[in-house]
């Protein structure tokens, strides 16, 4: 059987998978209330968190995106929402126990880079003013490189800076025009350039494949001159086109997609080129120097997954904060109301703002974990499980879904009875045979629980 038939045979060109960034994947989620997530937050232990700040707000609406986010023209919505985050701010502090600092933070979007410079400095002062940092803690920003000024990269330096990652997409004319997102290799070059002079030792580049007008041509084209620009780490993710749940994404003809087997191809081609150029692979779809601490977290098994992707963060909690952001804490998930006028009104009444989530059971983190080290090793075993922590119970439980999981994969995976690794060639279908391991998948899921192709 060839790789395409095996591919085929296992459902990866008629199939869709969750990207699963968390476990359950988000729109599981079901009402929680914020008392439950306040209790949550003062059982944390005094240890380094991760923090996320969400900006909903964008110039412009690209086509193709996903997220929560909303156009703006003027400062006067920014400021509001900046006061809106400042109560949130100090709600969440008052709730955390002493002890807790902040190994990382995140500032994502939408764009953030929609702040004017005093208004980074703002939130920037706010956070500092709440919550201690460690002495090497991350701070990371997502970066529209068609719409930073010089200014605003300094108010970014000026903050802590340490790792900047930067929106492609592609360079192609033709697919930025379908998409509704221009942005030149020029300006992306005056952004990096800028960046490294002022010190940030850390720059990613975000890549989408998949994407409406896309060629192998133009996407190898788009590959060669980001290889130029010479990043530390890539990011490869295959366009989600969701208009059920993006209704932006309407506005794309279905006929300028490219087919499921055309995705495997630009895939496989992007590894190929990253690869040459240098890069080693990560997970499923992020590439780095050898020296990265991604790629170094790859080697060393200590590379993890969360909203942000593949991630060398080895802090157990992350806090959310803004609208739509998600908390991941070791009893749940928490999240804020996606619209920015409830997320107001619930801390206007005193409230944190949370609302949905989920409390995760003893079978959630098990396969939790086992979709996690799927997604990052390609291996699950007993041995890893029992070092994890699991009992004899779980370990049994886990031993039949990956026996399930290897008849179904047959030609994709080994199974010793202990441990079930996935071959080489198979690495796209990670996704699929982790949904193995997941108890809310299913062909009776509701629509709202339909997710994007597989591969």
């Amino acid at each position: 059987m060839t790789r395409h038939d095996t591919f085929r045979a296992a459902g990866l060109f008629d199939t869709t998978a969750p990207r699963y960034t968390s476990y359950p994947p988000a729109n599981h989620f079901g009402a929680l209330d914020a008392a439950v997530y306040g209790d949550w937050l003062r059982a944390l232990p005094p240890e380094p968190v991760s923090l996320y700040v969400h900006i909903p707000f964008c110039e412009r609406l690209c086509w193709f995106c996903a997220c929560r986010t909303q156009a703006v023209n003027g400062q006067a919505p920014l400021e509001a929402y900046l006061d809106t985050l400042a109560a949130e701010i100090t709600h969440v502090a008052r709730h955390l126990p002493a002890g807790i600092s902040i190994g990382r933070l995140h500032w994502r979007g939408g764009t953030p880079t929609i702040l004017s410079p005093a208004q980074m400095a703002r939130l920037a002062a706010m956070l500092r003013a709440a919550f201690r940092y460690e002495p090497d803690a991350e701070i990371s920003v997502e970066i529209d490189p068609s719409c930073c000024s010089p200014a605003r990269l300094d108010a970014l330096v000026e903050a802590g800076l340490t790792r900047a990652s930067l929106g492609v997409q592609d360079f192609s004319r033709e697919v930025q025009d379908t998409i509704g997102r221009q942005q030149s290799v020029e300006s992306t070059r005056a952004v990096l350039h800028h960046l490294r002079a002022a010190g940030v030792s850390s720059l990613n580049a975000d890549l989408v494949y998949g994407l409406p007008n896309q060629t192998l041509e133009r996407l190898e084209a788009t590959l060669r001159e980001v290889i130029d620009l010479a990043p530390d780490r890539l990011a490869l993710y295959g366009y989600a086109h969701v208009p059920w749940m993006a209704k932006r994404q309407a506005v794309i003809p279905a006929e300028t997609l490219p087919r499921p087997e055309t995705r495997l191809q630009m895939a496989d081609r992007a590894q190929d080129v990253l690869v040459e150029a240098g890069y080693q692979l990560i997970g499923i779809d992020h590439f780095g120097r050898p020296g990265d601490a991604l790629a170094v977290a790859a080697r060393t098994g200590r590379l993890r997954r969360n909203f942000q992707g593949y991630t060398d963060d080895t802090c157990a909690t992350l806090i959310g904060l803004g609208a739509s952001s998600i908390s991941r804490l070791p009893q749940g998930y928490a999240q804020n109301a996606a619209q920015t006028r409830d997320y107001a009104r619930s801390l206007q009444v005193g409230s944190l703002p949370v609302a949905k989530g989920v409390a995760l059971t003893e079978e959630d983190h098990l396969r939790a974990h086992m979709i996690e080290t799927r997604m990052c090793h390609f291996e699950v075993s007993l041995s890893a499980l029992e070092r994890a922590g699991f009992g004899a119970r779980e370990q049994k439980r886990a031993g039949v879904l990956m026996g399930q999981a290897a008849a179904q994969f047959p030609n994709a995976v080994v199974w010793t009875g202990t441990t079930l690794r996935l071959k080489a060639h198979a690495r796209p279908l990670c996704r699929l045979i982790a949904a193995r391991f997941d108890a809310y998948s299913g062909a009776s899921a509701p629509r709202a629980a339909r997710h994007a192709s597989a591969i």
